[in-house]
């Protein structure tokens, strides 16, 4: 610590007032807040590997002339050991989410736009930040590539797979670890790949502003292993739905830098990074929790688990057989046994679980055409309404379909509290899920609607039409009607177009995205 503020001294002209050590994470450097008499602080680094310190200062002053949103570097040791940054404050996005991360995954709408200004700024670092840049400063390696893929694959099978004591066929597993390598490195590596892009790396201004932190292994490298890398961190507990739409924002927001792929292709190639960046995220919770006996990541490992569970509903994306039956007898083990429904209390008051209020698969697929009609694809047409303004007109000229009534289930809008809000707004989500009458009656509703779109799509029909209707179309039609669109679109993959009818609202549901 002598020789940080030895270098403070040096570049402020005065010694600091108060040195003050900063909470650590997985890394093995250490942080330090350095004061002086006004109270202004910087934050002083000492890290373990000069190469490793070198790439970060490097990769800095580069996003500086790039001017993007990351920490300045104002003073490095002659012996590149020690440096001084910025001081960015106290706030990082994983501090400022930790409401809906502890509620079990149940975001409120400030912490949602905080992710989503996020997600929307990372193309801007890739892509930006990969303009003239000097790939050989980047530590441990320059470029994102098969050799590296395949360590980090070997570090999964001895330090999580072999501790946990399963059997499997080495020289199987590792053929379909290169096959695994060959696919991920077949991508174009044409932007910078952050690496350790999540929560804790991204701080907030008091606007709510983000700037990036702690990418110093970051690498020349394909762009979805970031997007993988935030939005499947095993303790967010992000949900399916808010994964969706996060994916949806970083891929309307890639558009603006690089030509993208289609929204199918997005999503396959997207759900290969995930199961990578899964197995990579259990082979350093296997290290430092099996061999390091740490216990954060110990406690961290289910979570894990439970994201490779869900994956492997969707192993027909993975052409790896044998990788796959490994990883099924792994989530299979009795230690790793699904987490039990638990309950939670917001500090807003609302009880919250950890569970989806529907258990529908998050597989998703293209629009189905009628192999013998062949006149495109099944549009969902859904709508709210008020009973008071009439059954929504059927412009198709099918007759109008399905017509729910909501009136028989608890209505929010009686309270005061909710009066002005409407089925799309958290306070009433909460009200109406935790009362539990809509989740029964939409339980009906879906398994109905599930047997009739399919059935529509096997015969080449064109269009069908839900309607939800309830005494002021605001609150229980406008949930049920959003809910069934998403359901029918994440189910089946179709086109839905819905529309809150006294509310203004029209949206087409119309992007895949990965469960």
């Amino acid at each position: 610590m002598k020789h940080l503020a030895d270098l403070y001294t040096q570049w402020k002209g005065q010694a600091p007032v108060s040195i003050d050590k900063l909470a650590g994470a997985g890394s093995n450097r250490e942080y330090f807040r350095l004061r002086d008499a006004n109270g202004e602080s910087v934050i002083g680094v000492i890290g373990t590997s000069r190469d490793e310190n070198h790439a970060f200062v490097y990769l800095t002053r580069h996003f500086n002339e790039c001017k993007l949103p990351v920490p300045a570097i104002l003073a490095v040791s002659d012996d590149k050991m020690r440096y001084l940054q910025t001081d960015l404050g106290n706030t990082s996005l994983f501090d400022a989410i930790r409401g809906g991360r502890e509620a079990g995954g149940r975001y409120n709408q400030k912490e949602k736009q905080l992710l989503i200004n996020v997600i929307r700024e990372l193309p801007n670092i890739q892509m930006r930040g990969a303009v003239g840049l000097e790939w050989e400063n980047c530590y441990p390696q320059p470029e994102f590539n098969a050799e590296g893929v395949l360590f980090d694959l070997n570090y999964f099978k001895y330090c999580f797979l072999k501790a946990t004591g399963i059997d499997f066929h080495e020289l199987k597993l590792e053929a379909n670890f290169r096959a695994f390598a060959k696919t991920l490195t077949a991508e174009d590596n044409n932007c910078f790949l952050y690496r350790d892009f999540q929560a804790r790396n991204v701080m907030l201004d008091e606007a709510g502003n983000p700037y990036f932190i702690d990418y110093q292994g970051g690498r020349k490298g394909p762009y979805y292993y970031d997007l993988a890398s935030f939005l499947w961190q095993a303790s967010a507990k992000y949900s399916f739905k808010l994964r969706r739409d996060l994916v949806s924002e970083y891929y309307d927001s890639l558009k603006n830098y690089v030509e993208v792929p289609s929204v199918r292709v997005f999503v396959e190639k997207l759900s290969l990074f995930v199961l990578f960046r899964t197995i990579q995220v259990l082979g350093a919770y296997g290290f430092r929790g099996y061999f390091e006996h740490k216990k954060h990541f110990i406690d961290s490992i289910p979570a894990a688990i439970e994201n490779l569970r869900e994956l492997l509903k969707l192993k027909r994306l993975f052409p790896f057989p044998y990788l796959m039956e490994v990883l099924e007898r792994l989530t299979e083990l009795p230690q790793f046994a699904p987490v039990q429904e638990e309950v939670h209390q917001r500090a807003d008051g609302f009880k919250t679980t950890d569970l989806p209020f529907q258990n529908a698969h998050p597989q998703d697929g293209p629009a189905t055409y009628s192999k013998y009609e062949g006149k495109g694809p099944l549009v969902v047409r859904i709508f709210s309404f008020s009973y008071h303004k009439g059954i929504p007109t059927d412009e198709s000229g099918n007759g109008g379909g399905y017509v729910f009534d909501c009136r028989s289930t608890h209505n929010p809008g009686r309270y005061e509290p909710y009066k002005q809000l409407t089925g799309l707004d958290e306070p009433v989500i909460r009200f109406l899920e935790d009362d539990g009458e809509i989740l029964q009656f939409l339980e009906h509703v879906y398994e109905l609607a599930d047997t009739h779109v399919r059935r529509y799509m096997q015969r080449g029909f064109t269009n069908l039409m839900f309607s939800f209707g309830c005494t002021g179309g605001q609150h229980r039609s406008v949930y049920s009607a959003q809910h069934l669109a998403e359901h029918l679109h994440r189910k089946f993959g179709i086109e839905v177009h819905v529309t809150h009818r006294e509310q203004g609202i029209k949206k087409i549901l119309n992007c895949i995205s990965p469960g």
